[in-house]
Formats: structure tokens, sequence, C-alpha cells
């Protein structure tokens, strides 16, 4: 397997083995501690700590009452993150979010001007129902998940660091909500879709959620740890046939590449550069959390559907034949072979 990396010396690999392991038994910890609290979303808990883990931001779509609000507050205890909420609503303003400049006055009758930042300021921030605020409040929040800094009255604030953003969206309540734009979509890593629990994950939860004491999380890492961590993700080898894979998939969710024509014509417009960043990256995370020291072409096809879903759209014909993007992502990504 050729590797897109210099090749290292054995004392480099020997450093790097031992990072990658001591990082495997941590991040074993942190999913333990995750489960203690948050039952039978096993994928769900996986796909947001590859959103964190590549240093990325992730969007929680849901019906109410599957534990999206307390995954993200549990993340926070986990990874020892500053964290806030924010719950969106058609009135936000983007300085609720981001901060604004108040008017001080001194003893002495000087008066200046003072910034108060906004609850954007933290290392791990809960946007909830993000779509039921306006689209100028969604821009600005939007804007800072990519430049990761704010300007107010003509001034940056440099915002924390790791910083990340966890949406959650309603998919059936519709009414009095702003759609996300889908530029403005491709801002998030990852698109994670929280189903319902199984039988036995529902029956511990009404167990151990019901009587008088309840599990709680411990904090496994801090926000300096969780940073080498991150860039360590950036550090593990990948292979030529995984980048091939990225590649390929990537390509073949555009229009203008695809040889089937009937996936073609399903496809109204496909995911940018960006995606195949995410997918890079994201491959990167899930493998280190399985224990391995590379990622393989498994993890293009598992993660496909979250990476790619928020990223393109289908065709007027082929909803109405009844086509989903997780059936078309399917078919491309089983061509990978």
């Amino acid at each position: 397997m050729t590797v897109i990396n210099q090749i290292p010396s054995e004392r480099d690999v020997k450093r790097i083995t031992a990072e990658i392991d001591e990082a495997v038994t941590t991040v074993a910890a942190v999913r333990e501690s995750i489960g203690r609290v948050i039952y039978g979303q096993s994928t769900v808990i996986d796909q947001a700590l590859i959103t964190i883990l590549s240093g990325g931001h992730g969007l929680l779509v849901g019906v109410p009452g599957l534990a999206k609000t307390k995954l993200v507050e549990t993340l926070a205890i986990v990874l020892g993150l500053a964290e806030r909420r924010v719950q969106f609503t058609p009135d936000l303003m983007p300085s609720d979010i981001l901060g604004s400049e108040v008017l001080d006055q001194s003893p002495d009758g000087v008066r200046s001007f003072r910034f108060v930042p906004g609850p954007v300021f933290a290392q791990l921030l809960m946007a909830d129902e993000i779509n039921r605020a306006s689209p100028r409040t969604q821009s600005a929040l939007l804007q800072a998940m990519q430049e990761m800094h704010v300007t107010v009255a003509g001034q940056r604030y440099d915002l924390p660091s790791p910083f990340h953003v966890l949406a959650t969206q309603n998919p059936i309540e519709q009414e009095g909500t702003y759609p996300l734009p889908e530029a403005q979509l491709d801002r998030f890593l990852m698109q994670i879709d929280v189903h319902y629990p199984d039988r036995e994950a529902e029956h511990r939860m009404l167990i151990e959620t019901t009587g008088a004491t309840r599990s709680e999380a411990v904090a496994v890492l801090d926000a300096p740890r969780l940073r080498s961590l991150q860039l360590l993700i950036r550090r593990l080898p990948i292979g030529e046939m995984v980048v091939k894979a990225i590649l390929d998939l990537v390509r073949s969710a555009r229009p203008g590449e695809i040889a089937d024509r009937k996936l073609a014509s399903a496809i109204a417009w496909g995911p940018g550069p960006r995606a195949s960043q995410a997918l890079m990256l994201a491959c990167r995370a899930r493998a280190l959390i399985d224990g391995r020291y590379a990622p393989s072409v498994d993890d293009v096809v598992a993660l496909a559907v979250p990476v790619l879903q928020h990223r393109m759209a289908l065709s007027y014909a082929a909803r109405d034949a009844d086509y989903t993007i997780h059936g078309v992502i399917g078919d491309l990504a089983a061509k990978l072979g």
C-alpha cells in the first residue's frame, strides 16, 4: 500500500505508534464515559466524536426526545470543554450570539465602549433548532464557524480553541423555520442522523433514568489534550487506495462526472472539494476510534452518507421516482468495491 506521506524514520514510526496507542486508550475511555449516560446511540456517539476529533462542526438531525441536548452536554463534560447553549428562535439577533458593545462610564465621567462576549465564545456551542432563527442570525453563526473569529464594531475577536458547534434540527416540524442554504450546510463536517433507540437500549434507559440515582459522565480529556488528538489525526498515514476511493466517491456524486445515466439524472448538484477534505479527516478519526493505525476503504463507505448527504440534492424527477439521498449515496459507495 502506497502511503501519502514522506517515508518516516524508524524512530518516528515508533513515536507515532506509541502516540496512537495512547490515543486509542484515551478515546476508548471517552466512549465508555459517554455510554454511561447516552443509551443505544453508539453510532451517533461515534460520529459526534469523529466530527470533533476531525476539528469540525456537526448537524444533529432527529425528532425531539432522542437525547441530542444531553449528548452535547455529556460531550462537554467528558472532553473537558466549556459549553454554552443557544435556543434559536425567530427573534434571535446576531448580537445575541456574537456579543455586543456596551457604553461604560468611569467614576471620573469618561465614557468608553466595552465588548461583552456572546455565547459563541465557548469551546463547544450547542445551537438548538438552528433552522428556527432568521437567515441573518444563521449567517452570523456560520461565518464564525468558518473563520473562527467574529467582528463587532470593526474589531476582531478570536474564538476559543478548540471551537466546535453541534447544531440540532427537527426534521418533522418545518412550520416557522428558515431552512439552511446549501452553501451554509457545507460548513458542517457531518450531518448526524439520530434515530430511535432499539428495544433493549430503551429498556435500559427506563430502568436507569427513573430511579433514585443516575449514572454520571466523568471528565476524561481537557482542551489541550483534545487539541493534541486533533493534531495526531492529521498525522495518521493514509494509503493511496483510500485517497483514490475518497476522490472516486466525491467526484462520482457530481452530475457531470457520473457514468451511470440513471444516477446522473437523479442528482441535481453534488459535493465540492470541502467534502473530500471532510471525508479524509473523518476516515482518519474513525480509524483511531476503532484502534487502527490507518484508515481503510471501509471507512470511506461507512462515512459516505453522513459526510455527503447535506452536500448534494436530488433532482425533481428523482424525488418523483421515490429516490432517496441515502439510496443514491449507497449506490455510489457500492461501486468502490
